[in-house]
Formats: C-alpha cells, sequence, structure tokens
C-alpha cells in the first residue's frame, strides 16, 4: 500500500490470530533488499508495517514477495511452539553463518562495536588502518574475553542474542531448551572471536586462509541425517544453480512477481555458472561470489561499449544473488547465503546546490513568462 503523500510503498501483514500472543515480544530482522528492517512486535501489534524504501516498483515487488516468505516462516515456527534441543554441531554450525559475514577480509577494515547487529555486519563505516585497526581489534578482542569470564548467558545474550533469534526462525525453530541456548552462545563468542582475528591479521598485510573456517560444519536441523560438512559436500546431492532459480520462480510468480524480473535473474544465474564452469549451487562460496562481483565490473557492457557501472552490479546482480539464494536458505535448500554481507559501497553524488528555484530563477521565469504573454 501507499501513504498519501509519499511515493514509496509500505508492506502491511496482518499477524495471524493463532499466533499473536506468542508472537508479542519477538524481535525480526526481515530482509530488504541489501538490508533488513528490524520491527518489534508487542502485544498490542496487529499487524507488521515497514516502509519498502523504494520508488521502483519492480524492486518494491521483490521485497513484497521476499517479507512475505520471511513471515510465514516465522509464523509456521511459532505455530510449532516447541522448545527444541539442539547438539554442539548445530550449535556450531549456526555460528558459522555469522563467521564467515565476519571474517569476510573482501570488507573494508572498520571500527568495531561492543554490540552486534542483528545480521551479524558491522555497525559504523569509519575506516581503519594501521596502529589505529590494531588497537581496534585489541579492545575488541579484549572486551570479548571479559564477556566470557562472566556470566556467560547474562553477557552474550545482548550480544548475540537477537541475531541467534532470527537464525533459529528462518530455520522453523521458534525457541530452543536452555542447555541449548548456553551452546548456541558459547558457540558465537567463539566464532566471532575467530573472525576478528581474521580481520586483525587481514589488516596487518595477512590474508592467508583462516585454517579455522573448516571447523563449521553444514547445518542440519533436528531429525535431519548429519551431511558431510562444508569441505566435504562435493559428493552430496546436488542443487543446482538453474534448478534452484525454477523454483523460487515458481512461488515469486505465484506470488505475483513480474516476468521481466525473472529474466534479469535469470541472466545473472547463468552468469554466475558461466563464471565458476559449474551448475552446483551448494559448492558456491562468498569467496566466488566476490569473485564474480570484481569480474562484472570490470566487464564491458555490450551495448554501451562502458565498464559495467557498480550501480549495475549492486541492484542487478548481487541483488538477484541475494534473493535466489536467500530463499534456498529459507526453504531448506542450502545451509547458508553466500551472498549475504557482499555489495558494493557507491559514492554519494555531490550536492553543488540547493533543491528548488533561488529567488533570481523564479524571477527570471516569471519575466520570461510575462515577456511571452505580451508578445
Amino acid at each position: 500500500m501507499r501513504r498519501d503523500g509519499s511515493s514509496i510503498p509500505q508492506f502491511v501483514q496482518r499477524i495471524p490470530a493463532d499466533v499473536r500472543a506468542r508472537a508479542a515480544g519477538l524481535r525480526l530482522a526481515i530482509p530488504l533488499g541489501d538490508e533488513t528492517v528490524r520491527v518489534a512486535i508487542t502485544e498490542k501489534t496487529a499487524a507488521i508495517r515497514f516502509s519498502l524504501k523504494t520508488s521502483d516498483k519492480t524492486e518494491a515487488k521483490v521485497r513484497h514477495v521476499e517479507a512475505i516468505a520471511y513471515l510465514e516462516q516465522v509464523f509456521a515456527a511459532l505455530r510449532a511452539n516447541a522448545p527444541v534441543s539442539l547438539t554442539q554441531r548445530q550449535a556450531t554450525a549456526l555460528a558459522g553463518e555469522m563467521y564467515r559475514s565476519w571474517a569476510d577480509t573482501e570488507r573494508p577494515v572498520r571500527s568495531l562495536s561492543v554490540s552486534i547487529s542483528d545480521d551479524g555486519s558491522e555497525i559504523d563505516d569509519e575506516n581503519l588502518e594501521g596502529e589505529e585497526a590494531e588497537l581496534a581489534y585489541e579492545a575488541t578482542i579484549a572486551m570479548l574475553d571479559r564477556a566470557k569470564g562472566r556470566d556467560e548467558a547474562a553477557a552474550l545474550e545482548p550480544m548475540f542474542g537477537a541475531i541467534i533469534d532470527r537464525l533459529l526462525i528462518a530455520r522453523g525453530i521458534p525457541s530452543v531448551d536452555a542447555q541449548s541456548r548456553r551452546l548456541l552462545l558459547s558457540a558465537f563468542w567463539l566464532a566471532l572471536r575467530d573472525a576478528i582475528e581474521v580481520q586483525r591479521r587481514a589488516a596487518g598485510g595477512d590474508y592467508r586462509p583462516d585454517p579455522k573456517s573448516d571447523r563449521f560444519p553444514d547445518w542440519n536441523g533436528p531429525g535431519e541425517a548429519a551431511k558431510p560438512s562444508s569441505g566435504a559436500t562435493r559428493g552430496s546431492a546436488k542443487v543446482s544453480l538453474k534448478g534452484l532459480l525454477a523454483s523460487w520462480w515458481k512461488e515469486s510468480k505465484a506470488a505475483g512477481l513480474k516476468e521481466r524480473t525473472y529474466q534479469g535473474y535469470k541472466t545473472t544465474i547463468g552468469r554466475l555458472g558461466t563464471f565458476l564452469h559449474h551448475d552446483d549451487a551448494a559448492r558456491v562460496t562468498p569467496t566466488d561470489i566476490v569473485a564474480f562481483k570484481d569480474f562484472r565490473l570490470s566487464s564491458i557492457d555490450p551495448r554501451s561499449k562502458q565498464p559495467v557501472s557498480a550501480r549495475t552490479v549492486k541492484d542487478s546482480d548481487l541483488a538477484a544473488l541475494k534473493s535466489v539464494f536467500g530463499w534456498a536458505v529459507r526453504n531448506h535448500k542450502l545451509p547458508s547465503n553466500p551472498a549475504a554481507g557482499i555489495s558494493i559501497r557507491l559514492a554519494r553524488r555531490r550536492k553543488t546546490r540547493e533543491s528548488g528555484f533561488r529567488d533570481e530563477e523564479v524571477r527570471a521565469l516569471l519575466s520570461a513568462c510575462v515577456k511571452l504573454e505580451k508578445g
């Protein structure tokens, strides 16, 4: 729906009556393009509302479909309503998602905060280098060590609780028992500490692969048979890129997404498969996505004969990959989204003048109109 006087559509969805009481108190991180929108549900909340933050009709439709898919999983998880018991392996697998986001050395080195955002990404945008970066990482690691040394659950819950809840709900798990919660908090603490060490080394020019990254297994939900760890998935059942796109489109088409969006996504998925020389979605890694992003930025647009713009790569290629892989994770076809957290920081347009007309311009226009009328 649209609000009066605004060109930006708003998302509105009523909370089903059968889960409204259980939804109270939830803090949701709903996917919205490259970002997430955070919504707190209270006892008085009857519907979930937020801005789709785009006036582009096609992009708004994509964001609308993704939000609906996310919320349907949340509602289904709430209907189950039984605390689940997780193993150490499952807790470690879930923590691997945050590790992969924070250990990505392709991201600029940034200052770190003592709190963690819901999507596990950096908090502020200040670039750090040299000794300043080293001091920031040392302070953050010391903060994590102090938190672990105190009452663990009480200290770690404010830091990791929101992201743990979001990842659990995305897998259809509304809540876990007390022992599982402790396992998760400890696993996320260790994952973040390891990831920060990777970024710390990168800040000093050391980009060697982190041997600890292999310790995170694939996610297997309660009741599922254990699969090989991510380093040994080559022989497992193949999830093709083209098949993934077809499944995503079947659902998205039913939800009202336009054919032209599908065609754009199809082109991007095809390019990714050609670039990687395979069609196995389960083998795609964040490193692959970053390499594909760099490849696209160095490619020449056949129509304009100019390099592909950063905005095209961000709003078309990366948006398509995040949508399709994100859908695969929400529908338990892949353990993680390799495109999550990967983006391009676009330069802001320099404002050379104020908006609207200046007084002298208004006078000139009116004067010209008077002359035309007299003439």
